[in-house]
């Protein structure tokens, strides 16, 4: 059995990326901060034929993240692929001026801190099976930073190195490490952006195992 664990799993990227991977024949673990939410959305997957089952955790959590992933193993067997996208807080994303050293701490709490948790959780069972998937989705502030944003400007150049680097590393071991960025609005009406089209770059990700940044609009790096 393959399974995806998706954290920060949501009605829109989440759930298109659920039922793309679903039709491969994944199985799909959704981890969000609020079980009510998963659990509606891993119902109307299983409706569909999707295995799902839904997790809640907080991804500054990082004993609560870790216990919701092994959960997830021990329920749908080890995690093939891993995407980590929760959608940032909302003062994550001040003017870098008004943004003080508490705002940063968290910011980087979320987006490092987290991924971290979550890579060092799944790794161990990825390794011993010689293969997997890591999938790293950011907005455009990853790859230049944005002053309105400042929080997770920061917070996202420090994923995207962890991630490059994890890319690197990972490569002898077969498991893949990608990183979408997502310049624009997800369901804003370009068709670029809408969930199902994003769900297909990152079925390629995984799939075609490029370079590690993908771009929308713009290929990879």
């Amino acid at each position: 059995m393959t399974t995806i664990a998706i954290i920060g799993a949501g009605p829109g990227l989440g759930a298109a990326v659920a039922r793309r991977f679903g039709r491969e024949g994944f199985s799909v673990a959704l981890i969000s901060r609020t079980k009510e939410n998963v659990e509606r959305l891993a119902a109307g997957l299983s409706a569909e034929g999707i295995e799902a089952r839904g997790y809640a955790a907080d991804v500054q959590d990082r004993a609560g993240l870790g216990a919701a992933l092994a959960a997830a193993t021990e329920d749908l067997g080890p995690i093939d692929v891993l995407q980590y996208s929760p959608v940032p807080r909302r003062d994550f994303l001040r003017p870098v001026l008004e943004t003080a050293a508490d705002d940063l701490a968290a910011a980087a709490e979320f987006s490092i801190l987290g991924p971290a948790t979550a890579v060092r959780q799944v790794l161990p069972g990825m390794t011993e099976q010689g293969r997997g998937t890591i999938l790293l989705v950011n907005g455009a502030s990853a790859a230049r930073p944005n002053g309105n944003v400042a929080g997770t400007s920061v917070a996202f150049a420090g994923e995207s190195a962890y991630g490059q680097m994890l890319h690197d590393a990972l490569a002898e071991r077969n498991i893949h490490v990608g990183q979408l960025i997502i310049p624009g609005a997800i369901g804003g009406g370009d068709p670029l952006y809408a969930p199902e089209a994003l769900a297909d770059r990152l079925w390629a990700i995984h799939a075609e195992r490029g370079p590690f940044r993908t771009t929308v609009g713009a290929g990879t790096d």
